[in-house]
């Protein structure tokens, strides 16, 4: 996966503008159908949720999630390290080198609840606007189903606040997103291997998932290269540095093990 998905300006521009962008066969049929049923093993390997939908709280019902998959497989590795995925994250945000903060398989279970508004930045100590977010559907999705929703520019914002993803996060922010008059977004259905790329502080949310089968997705979070560590300021941080910054401390550059530069436009 090392041939190049070449954007055009118009597509750039509507992503720096609205903070989020969708892309249609990011990755071909052939190429989903080679990694799919690796990721598939891996999360059902991995999986630790053992209690019934109806027993879990809000968190619970929205997905299974595992993270870092690609230290567990060589083709996960290949897929989540994709220089073609890279390279768009790089040109979306307009940076010369992207490096990666990890990447999370999220499963929305068969009749799984839905996923509150948040900001994905809350959780992540990274001293930049420069952080984007590549959702991508292993199978096909149906309208029903859908896409996320996205809070076209509320990105430009920045930080709005400490809430994590809850039934109270999803009443704040609704409220939050109709005072300010953001337009709401969805992208509806997807095939597999389509994609969406949306800002670190771009609200979003997505629906339950009222079919009888599993919404499998596998996304990957991008930095810029050059970022340095924010000083934690939130429990969730903290346990973010630890997690993914093993051994670095604020103001340091966010680079580890973990966070393999991916693109780099000097390589070209």
């Amino acid at each position: 996966m090392e041939d190049n998905y070449e954007l055009s300006a118009q597509q750039k521009e509507s992503y720096q503008k609205k903070g989020h962008i969708v892309l249609r066969q990011v990755a071909s049929k052939s190429e989903i159908s080679s990694y799919e049923p690796v990721i598939s093993h891996w999360v059902k390997e991995l999986n630790k949720q053992d209690k019934p939908l109806e027993q879990r709280d809000t968190y619970g019902k929205a997905f299974i999630q595992i993270s870092n998959l690609w230290e567990k497989s060589e083709a996960i590795q290949r897929f989540v390290l994709a220089k073609r995925f890279a390279k768009i994250a790089a040109d979306l945000m307009g940076v010369d080198g992207v490096r990666i903060y990890h990447d999370q398989a999220l499963f929305k279970e068969p009749h799984g609840g839905h996923t509150p508004w948040h900001q994905d930045q809350i959780y992540w100590p990274l001293d930049t606007d420069k952080t984007i977010t590549m959702w991508m559907p292993l199978v096909p999705i149906s309208q029903e189903v859908g896409s996320m929703t996205f809070a076209s520019e509320s990105h430009l914002l920045g930080y709005i606040n400490k809430m994590v993803i809850s039934d109270e996060s999803h009443r704040t922010l609704a409220g939050y997103i109709e005072g300010k008059g953001f337009e709401t977004v969805s992208h509806g259905a997807m095939e597999a291997g389509d994609a969406t790329f949306h800002s670190g502080w771009t609200l979003h949310s997505a629906p339950g998932n009222p079919t009888d089968t599993m919404r499998k997705v596998m996304t990957v979070i991008y930095y810029a290269d050059g970022t340095r560590v924010a000083e934690p300021d939130s429990k969730v941080r903290v346990n973010d540095l630890k997690a993914w910054f093993p051994g670095i401390q604020a103001g340091d550059l966010a680079v580890t093990a973990l966070n393999p530069l991916v693109y780099s436009r000097s390589a070209d």
